[in-house]
């Protein structure tokens, strides 16, 4: 399919044509390169101009530090928008947490069992970005193609979806996009669908596409930054049907995931790090995995291009971390306020020993926090909450830890008070 031709230019140059109008009010894409022109160098110059070149192998500080922001800034932004699929995003290298068990758990099962043959025929995702969601669509993706080789896969992102049917449109071949998805493929993948949003024509395009594959029990996936009724622009109808399966989505992860993540990462890059500069980096960068990886590629760079080893000093300077001890001073005492203003329970109520099934629970993730956060020892913890036996903490804080793996709401609140305090 053509993709350099300026769409702008192919409409002013066909005024006759109706595209505009089929196309409705959509937005025309832009050229995602410029040619650049090129100067000449060498006996084309005037004698007088020509050019002196002196040779420097010894980079300097400015030019490392370029170097090194360079490789994080492609990281950053290098995230799977096309159609191919990434053999390197598996569900083995996908780090489970409390924030993204279920949809973690609900994607394998869908790899399993795509289509009407499974339980859920439309998943629909959702997160920040910088959270997974792109890396679970290409696990599925390798997951049903590992066991269901016969299926076609279509793992493609929204705006990718939408230059495809313009480009259909303008070499008259949109007999041929409309029967390549209602006719030939098994299951769509659309990553980023609030992209869609203003985008009339597509949308209505997409809107039988969705009613043709659902209809014949096809797999249907759809990733976004938002739940679907978060979505503007984008036609009621559409809504609904995005809504017909089930919506999940995916937290912020916690601390020991964070960790987690680094260590496998750092491990993938053949870099050694301390434990002391991954705790730091976890406690610094909290809202995004890709953010996370990124840290890790710029020390990477960092070590390889000074020949260093990543040490405290190194890694805050390069990252601009703030001590943990400066982020906040949290102690047994101000988690556990924290949690009584979060579940509007008193102080008192969460130090005496009453039995309430909400106090308890309560109780229960001040003291998962404590452990967790602050690496409080059972038994200071136990002497906070009114001298109890550490046996009863290390009951309770168990408790908590088997509950975030399912149930979706303790991790939900645990993460929110984490990234709180």
């Amino acid at each position: 399919m053509p993709g350099d031709f300026p769409f702008e230019l192919f409409l002013k140059d066909n005024k006759n044509n109706n595209l505009s109008n089929i196309l409705g009010n959509d937005e025309s894409l832009e050229k995602e390169t410029e040619n650049q022109p090129t100067q000449l160098t060498g006996e084309a110059q005037d004698d007088d101009k020509k050019p002196s070149f002196k040779l420097d192998l010894n980079p300097t500080a400015e030019d490392i530090n370029s170097a090194v922001e360079s490789q994080y800034i492609n990281h950053i932004k290098n995230h799977n928008s096309g159609q191919l699929i990434d053999p390197s995003k598996t569900f083995e290298s996908f780090i489970v947490g409390p924030s993204n068990n279920l949809a973690f758990a609900t994607a394998l099962a869908v790899s399993e069992s795509p289509g009407k043959t499974g339980k859920y025929p439309c998943l629909y995702i959702y997160s920040d970005s910088g959270l997974g969601k792109t890396h679970l669509l290409h696990s599925v993706a390798n997951g049903i193609s590992k066991r269901f080789p016969e299926l076609v896969i279509c793992l493609i992102s929204a705006r990718e979806f939408m230059k495809e049917y313009i480009n259909a449109i303008k070499d008259k071949k949109l007999n041929e996009f409309q029967k390549k998805y209602s006719e030939t493929v098994d299951v769509l993948m659309i990553d980023d669908i609030h992209e869609l949003k203003n985008k009339a024509s597509t949308q209505e395009e997409f809107f039988h596409i969705f009613n043709e594959l659902h209809t014949m029990g096809k797999q249907l996936i759809f990733t976004s930054d938002k739940p679907p009724k978060a979505i503007t622009g984008i036609e009621e109808r559409i809504i609904t049907r995005l809504q017909w399966g089930l919506v999940i989505d995916i937290q912020r992860p916690d601390l020991e995931t964070r960790i987690a993540i680094l260590k496998k990462k750092a491990l993938e890059l053949d870099l050694y790090l301390p434990d002391e500069v991954l705790n730091q980096i976890a406690s610094n960068i909290k809202t995004s995995i890709r953010e996370l990886e990124g840290s890790l590629i710029k020390l990477k760079a960092t070590a390889d291009l000074m020949n260093v080893e990543i040490d405290f000093e190194t890694a805050k300077d390069a990252l601009n971390l703030i001590p943990e001890a400066s982020i906040k001073n949290n102690t047994i005492e101000t988690i556990a306020k924290t949690v009584s203003t979060y579940y509007k329970i008193p102080l008192a109520d969460l130090k005496s020993k009453s039995r309430n099934k909400e106090i308890v629970k309560a109780r229960h993730i001040a003291w998962y926090l404590s452990k967790t956060i602050i690496e409080s020892t059972f038994k200071e913890i136990a002497a906070f909450y009114g001298g109890r036996d550490h046996s009863s903490v290390i009951h309770g804080v168990n408790k908590i830890s088997q509950q975030m793996k399912t149930d979706s709401l303790v991790s939900k609140d645990i993460i929110y008070l984490e990234n709180n305090l």
